[in-house]
């Protein structure tokens, strides 16, 4: 996938919920973010429902778990920014796998969030372009099982060969007025479906 340039975002406007207990790092967070123009909310010990609708999440890598989260790990609606204050190697990994598209080290100072806004910004759209590539790869992979799997029943159904069941299977589809991909689902269904009321009637039988 070509990496695109970073497109920077007006943040006016925009929610940010901090997921963090009561704490200094809170009230300078919340100074920098209301300066940049965002709404800010707090939330502890974990994310209330309002939360889904959030732009930005802060969570706290120190003492956060996955229960906090109303989705699973590392499949949030928004980008995620770890606070974080310890660097012990098991913090920093479960803050990745929780889904963090950005950091901001404790303690917070005065800057640091309007950088960490945008490079979590940047990260979740690409990690989103991702998966909906690879979704319609997978689907173009399972279109292409099908048709394999449909031109075998044709030609063992119909004693063909594999080209004279792919060429029957492409005139189904012009018949049908359907594309190839959902012929060949319509022809593997058919038959499966044969298949199983013939298998009945042997075992009443």
């Amino acid at each position: 996938m070509k990496r695109r340039p970073l497109r920077i975002h007006n943040l006016g406007g925009a929610t940010a919920v901090i997921l963090h207990r009561p704490h200094p790092v809170v009230q300078a967070l919340e100074r920098q973010l209301r300066a940049i123009g965002l709404e800010v909310q707090q939330s502890w010990p974990d994310l209330g429902p309002g939360a889904l609708a959030a732009d930005f999440v802060f969570f706290d890598a120190d003492m956060g778990h996955d229960d906090q989260f109303p989705w699973r790990p590392g499949e949030s609606p928004m980008p995620m920014i770890a606070l974080i204050g310890s660097e012990a190697p098991g913090r920093i990994e479960w803050a990745l796998r929780a889904g963090a598209h950005a950091q901001l080290l404790k303690p917070v100072g005065d800057s640091g969030a309007y950088s960490a806004l945008l490079i979590a910004r940047d990260a979740f759209d690409v990690q989103r372009a991702l998966s909906v590539e690879i979704a319609g790869l997978r689907q173009r992979l399972d279109e292409r099982q099908t048709v394999v799997r449909a031109v075998t029943m044709l030609a063992s159904r119909a004693g063909k060969d594999d080209a004279a069941a792919y060429d029957q299977l492409r005139q189904m589809a012009m018949a049908w007025r359907i594309s190839f991909e959902d012929a060949a689902a319509r022809v593997v269904a058919q038959m499966t479906n044969r298949q199983d009321d013939d298998d009945d009637r042997r075992d009443r039988g």
